[in-house]
């Protein structure tokens, strides 16, 4: 756990702080100096038109999990509402919501982002809008799961009872029960949309040149595999770091939640303060 935490924790930093540390501007190109290896003025060397390559990665780190953190969110946000909407009205609601959900969960999330993308055209903007739409169903199919178990407790049977709005209700108990697991699937997700965002770029329907970009980054360098291939393995080693990352965080928290047995010394324990 320590470890994942570390790899995950370093990524954040890098897209806080990696813009203020990199020694030169992502977009700063030297054609004296093109396709250098690395060097004490370029450490990770220079791109076909002079950039450094460093401090491109460093930049591409903040636009990558930027990237993420707006498709999560959005996607978690709207599937959050419709499960909630889904689950509270009950009846045709329910049963046309779910319908929808699942159609749009039969169909590949990226299938989905690039007909959005065909007829929306390409850019970071509709890429975010296109990934959002793809992800929001399972959030939707998992949140009104949760809140039809948790509306059927007695404790929100007796607020119903007592006249609480159904808004309250869902203010109140519902959704701080629901974003738990919501969560805890979000942070597994989080490794899928990565690879999403790199793909859509790599293609050329993502993050437009000259924004630095992973995946953005290795379609511009493939040409350049076989006498520069450090230009196409640092960026699809930090594209590989940060998804297991994600992957082992995701796995690691859904662990967490699950109840583990108590050891014969805090039963011991419970006991003398229940017969206290």
């Amino acid at each position: 756990m320590k470890g994942v935490a570390i790899v995950v924790g370093l990524f954040a930093l890098l897209a806080l702080l990696g813009p203020e540390l990199a020694p030169y501007a992502p977009d700063d190109d030297d054609l004296e100096h093109i396709l250098e290896g690395p060097s004490a003025a370029h450490l990770l060397g220079t791109d076909e038109i002079g950039r450094d390559q460093l401090s491109r990665m460093l930049h591409a780190a903040r636009t990558s999990l930027s990237t993420v953190a707006l498709v999560l969110a959005g996607a978690l946000s709207f599937g959050v509402l419709v499960g909630s909407i889904a689950a509270l009205r009950g009846g045709i609601v329910d049963e046309v919501l779910m319908r929808i959900t699942d159609v749009a969960l039969a169909v590949p999330n990226l299938v989905i982002a690039l007909a959005i993308l065909g007829f929306m055209g390409a850019g970071t903007t509709n890429m975010v809008f296109a990934l959002m739409l793809a992800a929001w169903p399972a959030y939707a199919r998992l949140s009104r799961t949760l809140i039809v178990q948790i509306k059927r407790r007695p404790y929100i049977e007796a607020v119903q009872l007592m006249g609480a709005r159904r808004t309250w209700i869902l203010r109140r108990h519902l959704v701080p029960a629901v974003l738990g697991p919501v969560l805890v699937y979000a942070t597994a997700d989080a490794g899928f949309i990565v690879v999403s965002v790199a793909t859509l770029s790599f293609l050329g329907l993502g993050v437009q040149p000259p924004t630095p970009e992973w995946g953005q980054m290795l379609v511009s360098n493939l040409q350049f595999m076989e006498t520069r291939p450090e230009l196409v393995v640092f960026p699809g080693l930090a594209l590989t770091l940060l998804v297991i990352g994600f992957n082992f965080a995701g796995e690691r928290v859904a662990l967490d939640r699950v109840p583990r047995p108590l050891s014969k010394r805090a039963l011991a324990r419970r006991r003398k303060e229940a017969l206290a």
